[in-house]
């Protein structure tokens, strides 16, 4: 057991699911104060996406990224950064007939526009995909060569890999970027569990994700749905730390939306009552030995 774990809080995601809960918020200010929200409830991290606050829509605009980030270092220094890495990865094919050509709706970019508002704003720690997984029918996919013109980028500006892994290949795949030196030690991860077609939100995936990590590794984990409170109690008694947030589940109990900082509250409640002890911001950036800027990013 970890008795003294992280939480991370996935504020908002990418998802179309804005519309299906007022407490999922869409514009920068929105997902500013409920990271903040979150921040105060116990997560150490936040993990931030934007939304088209149009639309309601994952979003990759640089200007979203740069007005939520410069909000939060405004008015807190304190809370770890993580951004996403991972939009700009959809592949929407067509027909078994005609499977060319793709949906004119997809967002599938190359690595260097995946990671254009991280590379400017040089978060302590961007998200990092390593593998190709079906989400239903659409296709994210990366490439182990993209991975490393990833990694190398994140490596020169000097921003913390959080490596996802969504089935054991791709921790493999990890380990041999990690094996050419393209992450540095000791390697973050993030076991995702309960996505379709994915890895299960079961202990006995979680185990075997966990005994697949290098020996140095730290990780967290999170189901999704109502699987979210058991995994991350699962994750602590295997030696892990900590993910919940709208993201990945958008209640609390069965019929009640949750919000962020309530999501990481009961996960809190849930975690210290089995004798573990949350740890803060500065804590976590020490166990995570992060030395990234918390100054507001320029305009």
């Amino acid at each position: 057991m970890n008795r003294e774990p992280f939480i991370t809080c996935a504020v908002t995601g990418g998802g179309d699911f804005a519309a299906k809960s007022p407490h999922v918020p869409v514009t920068p200010q929105e997902i500013a104060d409920s990271a903040l929200e979150a921040h105060d409830a116990g997560a150490a991290i936040v993990h931030l996406h934007v939304r088209d606050p149009k639309t309601g829509l994952g979003s990759r605009d640089l200007g979203l990224y740069r007005e939520l980030v410069t909000i939060i270092r405004e008015r807190n220094k304190e809370v770890i950064i993580n951004l996403t890495g991972g939009m700009g990865g959809e592949i929407l094919f067509g027909s078994a007939e005609a499977p060319f050509p793709t949906a004119p709706d997809m967002d599938f970019v190359g690595p260097a526009q995946r990671m254009e508002h991280i590379i400017a704003l040089k978060p302590e720690i961007a998200s990092l995909d390593t593998g190709s997984v079906n989400f239903d029918e659409a296709l994210y996919a990366t490439t182990p060569s993209w991975l490393r013109a990833m990694c190398a980028s994140y490596q020169a500006n000097g921003v913390v890999p959080e490596i996802e892994v969504f089935e054991l290949g791709h921790i493999e795949l990890a380990k041999q970027l990690i094996k050419e030196g393209l992450i540095r030690q000791p390697p973050i991860f993030q076991l995702c569990l309960g996505i379709k077609y994915g890895a299960p939100a079961t202990p006995d995936a979680m185990m075997a994700m966990r005994n697949a990590l290098p020996a140095n590794a730290i990780w967290a984990g999170f189901g999704l749905g109502a699987q979210q409170l058991p995994m991350a109690a699962q994750a602590v008694l295997m030696g892990g730390n900590v993910r919940v947030g709208l993201e990945d589940n958008l209640y609390l109990e069965r019929g009640v939306l949750a919000t962020n900082a309530q999501l990481v509250a009961r996960a809190r409640q849930i975690v210290e009552a089995m004798g573990a002890k949350i740890l803060s911001s500065g804590e976590t950036r020490e166990r995570l030995n992060l030395h990234g800027s918390q100054r507001p990013p320029e305009r």
